[in-house]
């Protein structure tokens, strides 16, 4: 709170953030202006406003949404679309605790609990099946790597290695 000259403590308001216009972002996120625009056809960003001239003007909001996208595809491999359903339930769940925190009625409550759970359960779904298939890939890296193994074992031993032996002697 400030106090003004001429009387009480008035209340201070945060400076408004400022918008940024695609290029900035794409600095700032180390994003292309064509993956932030495709990002926003395929659904995952809308800008928070359009300037005058109808250029796109992003929040911080948006910026700490293109580096949860960009980290989701980048580090841990997730499509586009698994991405979507990822943002989708993460919005349903802010919609959720709002609607939790408006009501006091118990049904309601208990059908917005529901929907939060239901929202998780196809998260760990999701999550599972990329756990499964990265679990998948180390099993098959592994499986070549012992095959060389054997590879460098024969030669170590003076055989000649079996080339007609299956894919992973």
């Amino acid at each position: 709170m400030t106090r003004s000259p001429a009387g009480p403590a008035a209340p201070q308001t945060a400076p408004a953030a400022r918008l940024l216009r695609i290029q900035e972002v794409a600095t700032e996120t180390g994003l292309t202006p064509r993956s932030i625009r495709y990002y926003e056809e395929m659904g995952l960003l809308a800008p928070a406003a359009r300037s005058d001239g109808d250029y796109r003007l992003y929040d911080p909001d948006d910026i700490d949404r293109l580096r949860s996208i960009r980290g989701l595809r980048d580090d841990a491999g997730f499509s586009l679309a698994e991405i979507g359903l990822l943002l989708e339930d993460e919005q349903s769940r802010a919609r959720n605790r709002t609607r939790f925190r408006s009501t006091g009625d118990a049904d309601e409550r208990r059908a917005i609990v529901a929907d939060a759970l239901a929202a998780v359960d196809r998260q760990v779904v999701l999550l599972r099946g990329k756990r499964e298939r990265i679990d998948a890939m180390i099993d098959a890296a592994g499986s070549r790597r012992a095959h060389l193994e054997a590879h460098l074992a024969d030669i170590d031993a003076g055989r000649e290695p079996d080339h007609h032996a299956g894919a992973h002697r």
